[in-house]
């Protein structure tokens, strides 16, 4: 695989090196953000030999490619230099819902610092290995300057952050690092150790400890950029070069170490109290969640959006509880679901695939599996979660932690281990759990493999079928619709409707077989086999059922017509979310065809959907 030729493709598709507003990548991604999405074609970047899927979540263009994703980066990064300067900065700004601005803020901020608390984690980890087979003392200086070096990332991670969020709000990182360089002077903590009560220019100066902390510099930042505009746009051009610089820093410092620092650091510690209560009092609710949830999480965006706390927790405590426990369940089961698919697979490109992919999730990177093999055939998707929800419960009741930032996998055990001997066993057995469990599911439930156009006509349970309008409104293709999974038709073909009422009807007579619990979307199988999905709205999901009321639950048989669900419709998009709802035949390819009905806009209960 010529893997510079991809990068070069790609920068082919994506309207030209000029268009990169942003450009990192994680373990297994590319993420990027344009200037104009106008020129990116995403269908042919997806056909490209090495791309695995695109994702545009999270306020990120994301093409995964696996793990050469570091070459296909460098590629692409070897191209920028020769890039002209513009006057981008005055680009419109970011839009989308408030969750979707705070998680690209966090995704953006975060990527370029992963290695270093990467690096740091591993460090630790190492150390207590060498700490466990009595290869270093506690008390000796070798464990000493171990244990500072991976301690360094965390300690200094104000410094790191500085870094990602100017990259964010377009502002200088030297002078974003350097404002977080004051932060941690030893001036400044030997001030906040004397706890004696300070003042800045008659103004009350609050005392706290930044060291190791994270959204007090993601907000000064943020203050800072727009600091740095005012200083820009002020200063005469004559002495510009001294007065800029004077100002950012004699605005930016105060208003952080006054206002927005001592702001910021109240919502670290909300943040990790609230996650701490929950530990407590249901220690195996939150590995359960995130180890049933990880791969929407993922599939979504979203899960950056643990991240902090992550971070945040290992640095004051010394070991994690929100996020590690959790993943390391979830990994394990996607990888252990792959697996199965390998073994029971008879198409070998498949079985290829699902090896390879399988393998490398249960070393800790999921995404080849979940965009390869788990979200295509759907059931051993739903057989990861099973057993990462299984997992996740073994590792919350044993109280689980992780000591240190590391993609959870078979090669981060180490990341497992620590003061508390039984820890590192604990994980061991979440992994046997989440793996047997999560390929035993994935056997039992099964899935359909692609076959050739005759068979299928020849064996096909599914008979003709008609699916009518769920509600009514104005139609639209999928390809309209703001979410990858839908316009991109991973879920299956269908359409969509911006609907002009909050009522959502049975589309044809049938069984509910789903109804997420927060009510924004149901799942039915009809009389003929037809499963349908109706999802009311775009990441909707995020109101934990809020504005939602069902009238049915699973198991339900309906009639066509019959009411499934209200929805406050002018509510929903108060909240800043779009109501567009996609009508999905999740087993598309038990039909030979699928024609949508040519309407503009259509009234619940006309015909929408034939297939055949």
């Amino acid at each position: 695989m010529n893997y510079q030729q991809l990068g070069n493709d790609i920068i082919q598709n994506i309207g030209g090196i000029e268009n990169i507003k942003q450009l990192t990548h994680c373990a297994t991604r590319l993420r990027l953000e344009f200037y104009d999405m106008n020129k990116v074609n995403t269908k042919k970047i997806e056909s490209l030999n090495g791309v695995i899927s695109v994702v545009e979540k999270g306020g990120q263009y994301q093409i995964v490619i696996g793990n050469e994703v570091q070459t296909v980066f460098r590629a692409i990064q070897s191209q920028m230099k020769d890039v002209p300067s513009t006057s981008h900065e005055e680009a419109e700004e970011e839009k989308g819902s408030v969750v979707n601005r705070i998680i690209s803020v966090i995704s953006t901020t975060f990527t370029p610092v992963i290695p270093a608390l990467i690096g740091g984690g591993m460090i630790k980890a190492v150390l207590s290995i060498l700490v466990l087979f009595n290869l270093v003392n506690e008390a000796s200086s070798t464990y000493e300057i171990i244990n500072f070096i991976s301690d360094a990332p965390f300690y200094f991670m104000p410094v790191l952050l500085a870094y990602g969020a100017s990259q964010k709000f377009k502002t200088s990182p030297i002078m974003a690092m350097t404002m977080a360089c004051a932060l941690l002077h030893p001036t400044w903590s030997s001030l906040v150790s004397a706890s004696e009560p300070l003042t800045f220019f008659g103004a009350p100066v609050v005392l706290v400890d930044y060291a190791s902390s994270v959204i007090p510099i993601i907000l000064s930042v943020w203050i800072m950029s727009y600091v740095e505009k005012f200083a820009e746009k002020y200063s005469p051009s004559i002495i510009k070069f001294f007065l800029k610089p004077l100002l950012v820093m004699f605005i930016s410092v105060p208003i952080a170490l006054i206002i927005v620092g001592p702001l910021g650091n109240l919502l670290n510690d909300l943040v990790q109290s609230g996650a701490n209560y929950l530990n407590a009092h249901v220690s195996w609710l939150i590995p359960m969640l995130m180890g049933a949830f990880q791969p929407f999480l993922t599939l979504t965006g979203t899960a950056w959006a643990m991240t902090p706390i992550a971070t945040s927790q290992i640095s004051t405590l010394g070991y994690e509880i929100v996020n590690g426990p959790g993943m390391l369940a979830s990994n394990i089961a996607q990888g252990g679901a792959t697996l199965a698919v390998a073994l029971k697979a008879k198409d070998e490109n498949l079985k290829s695939l699902a090896s390879s992919s399988g393998f490398t999730a249960v070393m800790g990177i999921t995404e080849p599996c979940l965009y390869g093999v788990l979200l295509k055939l759907k059931r051993p998707f739903v057989a990861s979660m099973i057993g990462g929800a299984a997992g996740g419960i073994y590792a919350g009741i044993t109280g689980l932690v992780r000591y240190a930032f590391v993609s959870p996998g078979l090669t981060a055990i180490p990341a497992f281990i620590g003061k508390n001997p039984m820890n590192v066993v604990h994980a061991i057995v979440t992994i046997i759990i989440s793996f047997v469990v999560g390929f035993v599911a994935s056997w039992i439930l099964g899935f359909k493999e692609d076959e050739p156009q005759e068979e299928v006509e020849a064996t096909t349970a599914v008979s003709k079928d008609e699916v009518y309008a769920p509600c009514d409104g104005t139609v639209k293709p999928l390809s309209e619709v703001n979410d990858d999974v839908f316009s991109q038709e991973i879920m299956g073909k269908g359409v969509a409707i911006e609907p002009s009422t909050g009522n959502l009807y049975a589309p044809c007579d049938g069984t509910i077989t789903v109804c997420f619990p927060t009510g924004h979307a149901i799942g039915l199988k009809s009389k003929n086999g037809t499963e349908i999905l109706m999802h009311v709205g775009i990441d909707t999901v995020n109101l934990q059922g809020k504005y939602f009321d069902p009238q049915i639950k699973v198991n339900d048989e309906v009639k066509k017509g019959q009411l499934l669900l209200t929805f406050d419709l002018e509510k929903i998009k108060e909240a800043g979310y779009e109501t567009t709802t996609p009508v999905i035949i999740t087993n598309s390819k038990d039909f030979n065809s699928i024609q949508i009905e040519n309407k503009s806009t259509i009234q619940h209960g006309n015909k929408l959907i034939s297939l055949d």
